[in-house]
């Protein structure tokens, strides 16, 4: 019952993190795993708190999973031919096609936006989670906004869905 009621959204939490749908596959499971093998450990508080601290035991499987890859999140920068003009239309996108754009930005500003914007942590929750400072959590969100109006923006709307 627990899977069935968690599993889409913790698999797309996953693919937002990760972007490879094989990497994301293999967090999701690990991170299932350790939410069944910690059940003990959880205490209720209200109707909210289990997907919560399923969601943050995912999002910590996830960013360990970053790490394993050696990959250094923070040091990724876009290629400039990606990103042209900038404009607000970020409002008038689908969930999904929101969805689709966050995969495109690079690693460091995806997994920056990610936990800011949508898991809600704080920039020093983010800067000691990544082991970065508080300036450059903050300096990688506004870049991945910025970075998401570009790619918004070079086309107009209708053409914005072939880019997703």
């Amino acid at each position: 019952m627990i899977y069935d009621q968690l599993a889409k959204p913790m698999f797309m939490l996953c693919l937002r993190y990760l972007k490879n749908q094989e990497d994301a596959e293999d967090a999701f499971c690990v991170g299932f795993s350790k939410i069944f093998q910690n059940l003990n450990r959880f205490e209720y508080r209200n109707e909210g708190a289990f997907e919560a601290w399923a969601k943050k035991i995912m999002v910590n499987n996830c960013l360990m999973s970053l790490r394993q890859k050696a990959r250094a999140p923070m040091m990724v920068e876009p290629k400039d031919d990606q990103a042209t003009t900038e404009c607000s239309a970020l409002e008038k996108l689908s969930a999904d096609e929101l969805f689709n754009l966050i995969l495109l930005l690079p690693e460091g500003y995806r997994t920056v936006f990610n936990m800011y914007e949508i898991e809600g942590y704080t920039h020093v929750e983010i800067a000691e989670k990544l082991n970065i400072s508080i300036g450059t959590s903050k300096s990688q969100l506004n870049k991945a906004k910025s970075y998401l109006k570009k790619i918004i923006n070079r086309t107009d709307q209708n053409d914005a869905k072939k880019i997703i």
